[in-house]
C-alpha cells in the first residue's frame, strides 16, 4: 500500500513539474513577443506619416483631431495619461502648441520628446514682419521631410533593431511626396498669373505659397490668437479688386466670420467673388478619410484652390 502511494505521489509530482514547465515556457514565449513602440503626437500631420514610416513596429496616436486648433489647444487630463503611457512624444514646435510647452518639458525628463520642426535650419523658416517664426512648415514638403527625418532618426535610436525597416519605409514614402510635389507644381502653374492670390482666414499658407508660387494673404496673423482689424479686411478687399481674384477660402479649424466679411465687402464693390471652399490648415480631415492623410489633405487643398482660382470672375 505504501509502495502504491509512493508511486502515485511521484507521478503527481512529475505531472506538476511538467505543467509548471509548460506554463513557464508559454510565459517566456509571450514575454518575448515584441511590443510596438507607443508614440504620441500633437497633430495628425506628424502622426500619419510616422505610422507609415514606423509600419508594423509602432502604434501612433494624435492628440488633436479634425477641426482642432493647435494654437489654442491645452492638454486635458486624458492627454496627460496618454503621454505618460507613451514611449515617445513628438510635437511640431516653433510655438505652434504654445500652451503645451511646459508639459513637454516635464515629460522630456523621463522619455524621448522631440519638437521636430525645431530641427529645421532657421534660415529656411519664414517670419512675419515682427520676426515671429511661421510654424506651419508641413506646407513645404521639403521642410516637412527634414522634420520627419529627425523623427525617424529618433525612432531608430529608440528601436535600433528595426532601423533598416524605418529607413526603407521613409525612402518609399518620401518618393511619394516628391512625386506629388511635382504634380502640384504643374497643376497650379495653370492658374493665370494675375489670379495667383490665395486669401484665407489666418496666415497658415506661407510655406504653401512659397513652394507653389502663390501670393498668400491671411487675415489673421500666424497664430489664431491674433485679432483681425477692419483695416485688414479693407486692404484684402482692395487686393481682390485689383487682381480680380474670383474666390477666397475658409479653413477647417478657423471661424469663417472674417472671410464672410471679405466676401460681403467685395460684393458691395461689384466683384463677383465666391467662397472657394474649405481648406485644411492646422488640422487634417477625419482619420478614415482621404483628407485624414497628409498627402490626401495636401491634394484636397491643391484641387480646391485650382478649381476656385481658375473660375472666371462675373
Amino acid at each position: 500500500m505504501r509502495k502504491t502511494w509512493g508511486i502515485l505521489i511521484a507521478s503527481l509530482l512529475m505531472v506538476s513539474v511538467f505543467l509548471v514547465g509548460c506554463k513557464t515556457s508559454t510565459q517566456g514565449t509571450e514575454g518575448n513577443k515584441e511590443e510596438k513602440v507607443k508614440i504620441i503626437t500633437t497633430i495628425a500631420q506628424i502622426a500619419e506619416p510616422l505610422s507609415i514610416i514606423g509600419g508594423e513596429y509602432v502604434d501612433v496616436q494624435s492628440l488633436m483631431g479634425p477641426g482642432v486648433d493647435p494654437h489654442l489647444y491645452t492638454a486635458a487630463q486624458g492627454d496627460i495619461q496618454k503621454m505618460e503611457q507613451a514611449d515617445m512624444i513628438f510635437y511640431s514646435g516653433l510655438h505652434l502648441e504654445a500652451n503645451m510647452v511646459k508639459v513637454f518639458n516635464e515629460f522630456s525628463k523621463s522619455k524621448p520628446v522631440l519638437a521636430i520642426g525645431e530641427k529645421v535650419p532657421e534660415d529656411e523658416l519664414l517670419k512675419d514682419e515682427k520676426g515671429a517664426i511661421d510654424p506651419h512648415i508641413w506646407f513645404d514638403i521639403d521642410l516637412w521631410k527634414e522634420a520627419l527625418t529627425q523623427a525617424t532618426e529618433e525612432l531608430k535610436e529608440y528601436s535600433p533593431e528595426h532601423s533598416d525597416n524605418f529607413e526603407k519605409n521613409k525612402q518609399k514614402y518620401f518618393g511619394q511626396l516628391d512625386a506629388f510635389k511635382l504634380e502640384a507644381e504643374e497643376k497650379l502653374k495653370e492658374i493665370p498669373e494675375e489670379k495667383r492670390v490665395l486669401v484665407t482666414a489666418h496666415d497658415a499658407f506661407g510655406y504653401f505659397g512659397r513652394m507653389l508660387d502663390l501670393e498668400v494673404v491671411g487675415l489673421q496673423g500666424l497664430s489664431t490668437e491674433s485679432e483681425i482689424g477692419l483695416t485688414d479686411i479693407e486692404d484684402t478687399i482692395d487686393l481682390l479688386l485689383t487682381h480680380q481674384v474670383p474666390a477666397v477660402f475658409i479653413e477647417s479649424s478657423i471661424n469663417p466670420a472674417s472671410i464672410n466679411a471679405v466676401i460681403e465687402g467685395a460684393t458691395k464693390e461689384g466683384l463677383g467673388i465666391e467662397l472657394g471652399g474649405e481648406l485644411y490648415s492646422d488640422a487634417m480631415g477625419d482619420e478614415n478619410s482621404k483628407e485624414g492623410t497628409y498627402l490626401g489633405m495636401f491634394q484636397h487643398n491643391v484641387d480646391t484652390i485650382y478649381n476656385a482660382l481658375t473660375r472666371e470672375v462675373e
